[in-house]
C-alpha cells in the first residue's frame, strides 16, 4: 500500500512512457505554430505590398529603382507561372485551392519525421499560394511588380512577394 499522494514503480514508469509523446505532441505543436505564422507573415507582407503598388502605379508604369536593373512594373498576370496559359485565372484559383491542401496535408506527415527545414519551406510556399490565391480571387489575375533584367535587353519575368517566398520555399 501507498500514501495518499505517493507514486509506485509502476506510476514512475507510466510516466516515463508518457513523457516521450507529450515532448512529440508540443514538437508537432511548435512546428504547426512556426508554419502557420511563416504562412501569415508572407501573406501580409504581399497583400501590404500589393495594395501599395495598386494605390501608387499604374498598369504598365515602370519605375527605376535601380536603373534598368530593377524597376517597379505593375503589371496584371492571368495567367500561371511566367505568365503561361493567360486567361486562365478561374482554373489556377481552382488548382491553386487543391495545392494548398497538399500542402497541408504533407506538411502534417513531415513534420514527424524531417526538421525545421521543412516547417520553413512549407509554410514559404503556401504563403505563396495563398497570396497568389487572393489576386486570382479578387481580380482574376496576380499583381506582378518586381522587374529585374540586364541593361540593354534581357528582362527576367516579373514577379511579386509571393512568388519569391515560393521560389525561396523550393531552393530551400
Amino acid at each position: 500500500m501507498t500514501e495518499a499522494g505517493a507514486t509506485t514503480g509502476a506510476d514512475a514508469v507510466e510516466a516515463a512512457a508518457v513523457a516521450p509523446e507529450r515532448l512529440a505532441s508540443r514538437a508537432r505543436a511548435r512546428h504547426w505554430i512556426v508554419f502557420f505564422a511563416i504562412m501569415i507573415g508572407v501573406v501580409v507582407l504581399d497583400q501590404l505590398v500589393k495594395a501599395w503598388v495598386l494605390a501608387s502605379f499604374q498598369l504598365g508604369e515602370a519605375v527605376d529603382v535601380l536603373g534598368e536593373w530593377l524597376r517597379i512594373w505593375y503589371v496584371q498576370n492571368s495567367g500561371a507561372l511566367f505568365g503561361l496559359f493567360r486567361d486562365q485565372a478561374v482554373l489556377f484559383a481552382v488548382l491553386s485551392i487543391g495545392v494548398m491542401a497538399l500542402i497541408l496535408w504533407y506538411h502534417g506527415r513531415a513534420i514527424a519525421g524531417s526538421g525545421w527545414l521543412a516547417t520553413v519551406a512549407l509554410g514559404l510556399l503556401l504563403g505563396g499560394a495563398v497570396g497568389n490565391f487572393i489576386d486570382r480571387a479578387r481580380f482574376g489575375y496576380v499583381v506582378d511588380f518586381v522587374d529585374m533584367g540586364i541593361p540593354g535587353g534581357w528582362r527576367f519575368y516579373t514577379w511579386n512577394v509571393a512568388d519569391a517566398a515560393i521560389t525561396l520555399s523550393i531552393l530551400l
